[in-house]
């Protein structure tokens, strides 16, 4: 079952004066271990019971999840290529991007490693070895 389909239930269950203890025990009967915990099922109820209609989440707001775009990838090359001695520190100063960040970039997507305080790609070749 889905999120709506629970919120849909204790909509119901609300308006019709039903309290949250007791539609967090039948749809713990119902759905088992799949049912929504009490403390969601008792906050949705107070939702409805001040008068909320809509059974979908807001909107949510603030910092996105993750940092890991195209263009911040590019952005952390561009620093590494114009200035290959640059610490984490100086590319967290001139990307604002996290350190954890900077660091998957640089090993997962980037595939490079810091080598005699240089960065360099993982796998060089034998000319690149040379120079």
């Amino acid at each position: 079952m889905d999120n709506e389909f629970h919120r849909s239930y204790i909509k119901i269950r609300t308006f019709l004066g039903i309290n949250a203890e007791t539609i967090h025990k039948e749809l713990t009967t119902a759905l088992g271990s799949n049912a929504p915990s009490y403390a969601t099922v008792a906050r949705w109820a107070k939702h409805f019971h001040e008068g909320r209609e809509n059974i979908n989440d807001d909107s949510q707001f603030g910092r996105p999840i993750s940092k890991l775009t195209d263009v911040n990838i590019e952005l952390v090359r561009q620093v590494i290529n114009n200035d290959p001695h640059s610490t984490y520190n100086d590319i967290i100063a001139k990307t604002a991007l996290s350190r954890g960040t900077i660091e998957r970039i640089i090993h997962d997507y980037l595939k490079m490693r810091k080598v005699k305080s240089c960065w360099v790609p993982h796998q060089l070749n034998d000319e690149q070895k040379q120079n």
